[in-house]
């Protein structure tokens, strides 16, 4: 990002020995913290005998520089300064030889800034809505904001401007309704000095569709019968990462669960190990993504039913292609997502 640079093109006609525009000043009025600070640049044009600059903050603190040189020297007068907004008040002295001093005020405004901060969470983006709330830590001037749906077109590429709203305020950015899922989110936040900060959203995920591989209870290993479904699933599986991976890097989740009878942590330990063995499968025979699994044994239902009770839609599998690890509607517990 680069420091925005104010030039102070100071008229100097008023004297008649400044007449020939002696001297030109610049001023680097907003400086990212750890990277400089704030500083008049006062460029000598034509012979002098030097310069002095006083100047007043708006804190009490009094600054005074005296410096000179040839025609075609920059003098750079930093102003150490804490972080913030402040103003300045002052006088530059240009000395001539054989003329009288000559005199012009000083006013302006530098800025040394803190680190951007923008303040986003899943929890901030409500799709049904079409709606995306952050903050930031410093006067809000614009966002850009890319709104891709995995129709391949863009659901809004475009900027939305703010007003200066002060640090900390709520801010929002909205899209039209696209045409298919949201795939991507980019939102890139700007304050008044055009430093931005950037986060990318990935709310997408779709559901492969599947026959369910019947395992011999207690088993986790896949019956040769049942191999037959799995390879549907990869081919399946290899569509929609043709379809969608030129968009983003995929992922495929493998979730396990099984009906309510035997006791709870056995069912979980069993659900995981199945669906470890599908996820092998997958990898196998062809799946090119990184695969991740987790079992949920009885404890993520399809169907709610009392405890030992043999219930076959609860003996299933889920696999899931997302970015992000995947939204859970009712999770019992935060996954551990284990890699292949």
């Amino acid at each position: 990002m680069n420091v925005r640079v104010l030039l102070l093109c100071l008229a100097l006609a008023s004297s008649p020995a400044l007449a020939g525009d002696a001297i030109h000043v610049s001023l680097d009025s907003r400086v990212p913290l750890g990277q400089g600070l704030p500083a008049l640049k006062v460029e000598i044009l034509e012979p002098i005998l030097g310069f002095d600059v006083k100047l007043k903050r708006s804190d009490g603190k009094e600054f005074e520089f005296k410096d000179g040189g040839k025609p075609g020297m920059t003098r750079t007068l930093e102003l150490e300064q804490p972080e913030g907004r402040f103003h300045y008040e002052g006088e530059l002295t240009v000395r001539f030889k054989g003329a009288q001093p000559g005199k012009m005020p000083l006013s302006f405004d530098t800025e040394l800034l803190g680190p951007l901060t923008l303040t986003v969470s899943k929890e901030d983006l409500d799709l049904a809505e079409r709606k995306l709330r952050f903050k930031l830590s410093r006067p809000a001037g614009k966002a850009k904001l890319t709104v891709v749906s995995d129709s391949g077109w863009n659901a809004f590429d475009g900027e939305i401007k703010f007003k200066g709203e002060p640090a900390g305020t709520p801010l929002e950015v909205t899209w039209p309704k696209p045409a298919g899922k949201v795939l991507k989110i980019s939102l890139k936040a700007y304050d008044t000095a055009d430093f931005y900060q950037s986060v990318e959203f990935f709310p997408w995920q779709v559901d492969i569709p599947h026959e369910e591989v019947i395992f011999a209870s207690g088993s986790a290993e896949i019956p040769a019968a049942e191999r037959s479904k799995l390879d549907k699933s990869v081919q399946k599986i290899a569509e929609a990462v043709k379809r969608y991976g030129e968009f983003a890097a995929l992922r495929l989740y493998i979730l396990g669960h099984t009906d309510t009878v035997g006791p709870t942590q056995a069912n979980r330990e069993l659900s995981l190990q199945r669906a470890r063995s599908i996820a092998a499968y997958f990898r196998s025979h062809g799946a090119r993504l990184p695969i991740y699994f987790e079992g949920f044994g009885e404890q993520a239902p399809h169907k709610p039913t009392p405890d030992e009770t043999a219930e076959s839609a609860n003996r299933r599998a889920e696999y899931i292609i997302s970015v992000d690890d995947p939204s859970l509607i009712n999770a019992p517990f935060s996954p551990q997502w284990r890699p292949l």
